[in-house]
């Protein structure tokens, strides 16, 4: 599994959260960018907002100013009084042109009718006469009104003509008018930096944008507040205001203006072009994550190897020690600026350990060494005082005067077999304490068996051993004569526990005997097994039966089966112990056809 690995946890877990750490940066950072530029265009909007209000209020205080000093002018107050068109109308024309930004030069009498009418914005009677703002300038109120016109919006501004002072007397009205149409706008764009478009009666009449997109405007304009709405391949933010005129407003139908029917502006700016420059900055966040992750990435990983590699140098040491037991090992320490510090420590842990399980090992060893020595001691000084007793007693037996040649033989026997006795404890010891060297040749494991069974029967007066040999068994290469060694031991231990069951007749009902055979093992081997129906042995000991100095016999040493198996091991066989109380004995011993890595080619010549 992909977290079954220490260094794979560090590192994901590392490189998780320096991945979301940097996500959510630029997620913030990339958030905010984009709230401040739509809180500036919103900002620039509403200032250009301001900008066209005030220029509009500007524009019709200055026409309305216009309009009252050119109806306070004697000449014109004369030639409306005379109530005669022809004298009116030169003097309309004159004041046009010299209005040359006005497109409408318009003089009632004071019954409404129209004296005068100049500019390249005609207007009939009917439709002077339906003017709201002439209506209220008859009244002696200046006036602004509203006109749709194909070119966008009439603004018509009216002032009464008086004369005299007291009483002041109406002499007529007179009215100036411009378009509010796509110079106009043009204009108001260049100062705001916005599109800009002009309505009536709910649409729109003229605007710097296509009229394909007007209706979207006025969709957009109904909504409160600033709007947005997609004008084309762009998006746009929509602000909608009445014009400012500073006058309370009508329009041309004569009814009194209202939020739906009356003169607008509309202000929109391309979102799509003001927040452009976010494309490049939101390209160069996303390429520094990128290279911000990758560079998390290594890092984390180099991190997580930092951790771990002493970890693994420190696994492979202990893999090391377990498998040669080789305590003296250590694990390097190598200071420096990247090594950790918990490593540093475990690392010295372990080597402390180690030294002190070898210092432990060497003191059990030594002690272990004490006392085998102790045990070792014990065992010889009994082995060897029992025959030394007997010698004396035979020595005694010598000196007696008129010692029959009887008696003086059995003497000689005893001191004979007693000498014997303790050549064989020496032997044992010395066996058991040196090494063991073998001498390979090839021999037929049969043969030894025979040879072996010879031996204790000869040894062991009364013992019959029953031979049941395959003759399937090949010859193996093994050392012949430690080979007979154990077979000797073995049959010897066997022939005790005969005995001893014979003597104890309640334990037996049939005369117990031993059995040697041999079979034919996998892969060319041979597998003896002597098995006795002796007295057996008892479970508790059955197990401490290899253990040096162990034995359950009076004259024994417990060196025999210890040593056994110290030659089957060396022989590259095993050797087994099976046995049940009052019933018997069985000991296995398997070989191979020739020891692991011993001298085949040499023996086989």
């Amino acid at each position: 599994m992909l977290l079954a690995s220490l260094t794979n946890r560090i590192f994901l877990a590392a490189a998780l959260l320096v991945v979301v750490a940097i996500g959510v940066t630029a997620w913030f950072v990339s958030g905010r960018v984009t709230a401040e530029a739509e809180a500036g265009l919103h900002r620039g909007l509403v200032e250009a907002g301001a900008v066209v209000g005030r220029q509009s209020e500007g524009l019709s205080e200055s026409f309305t100013l216009l309009a009252r000093l050119t109806a306070d002018l004697p000449k014109l107050k004369a030639a409306t009084a005379t109530g005669d068109p022809p004298t009116v109308q030169p003097l309309a024309v004159e004041y046009q042109q010299m209005l040359t930004r006005s497109s409408l030069v318009v003089v009632t009498d004071r019954a409404g009718r129209v004296l005068a009418n100049a500019g390249p914005v005609a207007l009939d009677a009917a439709a002077v006469t339906a003017l709201p703002s002439v209506r209220t300038a008859l009244t002696g109120i200046s006036g602004v009104s509203f006109w749709s016109h194909p070119a966008g919006i009439l603004q018509v501004l009216s002032v009464p003509i008086t004369v005299g002072r007291d009483p002041v007397e109406l002499a007529g009205t007179f009215s100036l008018g411009f378009l509010m149409d796509r110079a106009r706008a043009e204009d108001f764009k260049d100062l705001t930096g916005s599109d800009i478009a002009f309505g009536l009666d709910g649409r729109i009449r003229a605007a710097t944008l296509p009229s394909a997109v007007w209706t979207s405007i006025e969709t957009a304009r109904r909504q409160v507040g600033i709007s947005r709405t997609a004008l084309g391949v762009d998006e746009y933010v929509v602000l909608s205001q009445p014009v400012a005129t500073g006058m309370p407003a009508s329009i041309g139908s004569g009814s009194a203006a209202t939020a739906d029917r009356g003169p607008f502006v509309v202000v929109l700016r391309s979102r799509t072009e003001q927040l452009r420059f976010l494309g490049p900055i939101q390209t160069g966040i996303g390429i520094m994550v990128i290279v911000a992750v990758l560079l998390a990435t290594i890092l984390s990983y180099a991190v997580a190897r930092t951790v771990t590699r002493p970890l693994a140098a420190i696994t492979t040491v202990m893999r090391e020690v377990a498998a040669t037991g080789d305590l003296t090992r250590r694990i390097p320490s190598r200071p420096g600026a990247w090594e950790d510090e918990d490593a540093r420590l475990l690392a010295s842990t372990f080597n402390t350990l180690t030294e002190s399980i070898a210092r432990f090992e060497r003191e059990a060893s030594q002690r272990e060494r004490l006392s085998s020595l102790g045990r070792l001691s014990s065992v010889v000084a009994h082995e060897i005082r029992n025959p030394l007793m007997i010698i004396k007693t035979a020595v005694r037996s010598l000196r007696q005067p008129g010692a029959s040649p009887e008696s003086i033989g059995e003497a000689l026997q005893d001191i004979d077999g007693e000498i014997a006795r303790l050549n064989r404890v020496v032997s044992e010891v010395l066996d058991y304490a040196k090494p063991i060297t073998f001498t390979w040749q090839t021999a037929d494991p049969n043969e030894i068996c025979r040879e072996s069974v010879r031996a204790v029967e000869t040894a062991e007066s009364g013992i019959g051993i029953t031979l049941a040999l395959s003759a399937d068994v090949v010859p193996v290469i093994t050392d012949a004569d430690r080979l007979r060694t154990v077979l000797v031991n073995v049959l010897s231990n066997a022939a005790q526990a005969v005995k001893a069951a014979r003597a104890d007749s309640a334990t037996v009902a049939t005369e117990p005997g031993i059995t040697c055979r041999s079979q034919s093992a996998e892969g060319g081997g041979v597998i003896v097994t002597v098995s006795d129906e002796g007295v057996g042995i008892e479970p508790k000991m059955l197990a401490h039966v290899f253990e040096p100095y162990f034995t359950t016999r009076r004259a024994g040493t417990g060196l025999g089966l210890a040593i056994a198996r110290s030659i089957v091991d060396g022989l590259g066989g095993t050797i087994a112990v099976s046995s049940v109380i009052s019933r018997g004995t069985e000991v296995r011993i398997a070989l191979p056809p020739s020891p692991p890595g011993g001298p085949r080619a040499a023996a086989a010549g």
